[in-house]
């Protein structure tokens, strides 16, 4: 099932609440002020904003593949990023079977492990 871009901005509203309400570690580990991008493949969109203070911050959609590179970048489908966000599919296995693409700088990688 294909969602919507509607569904989509949700999930990752609850992916920023997830992250602000998140435990030390975890939060210290979103505590990071980066550029972010999540293209949604199937609905050709990409949604960008920014990772500051443990939370996404000032996103926005726009349609194609993301404008500028940001510092921090996601590529997936619309079911696996809402899935991925409810809990439903564990993101380390998705990005092993490439379900997803994850790409950012070796210290933010590092940094994002214990997001993982």
């Amino acid at each position: 099932m294909t969602r919507t871009i509607e569904d989509c901005h949700r999930a990752l509203e609850r992916l920023s609440e997830n992250l602000a309400g998140a435990d030390d570690d975890v939060r210290g580990a979103a505590a990071m002020n980066r550029s972010l991008s999540c293209h949604i493949t199937d609905l050709d969109t990409t949604f960008t904003g920014r990772l500051a203070g443990g939370r996404i911050e000032d996103v926005t959609a726009a349609p194609g593949p993301p404008a500028e590179k940001a510092q921090i970048r996601l590529s997936t489908t619309s079911d696996d990023l809402v899935a991925m966000v409810d809990g439903e599919l564990h993101f380390a296995r998705a990005w092993g079977s490439g379900r997803v693409r994850l790409e950012a700088g070796f210290r933010d990688l590092l940094r994002l492990r214990s997001l993982l």
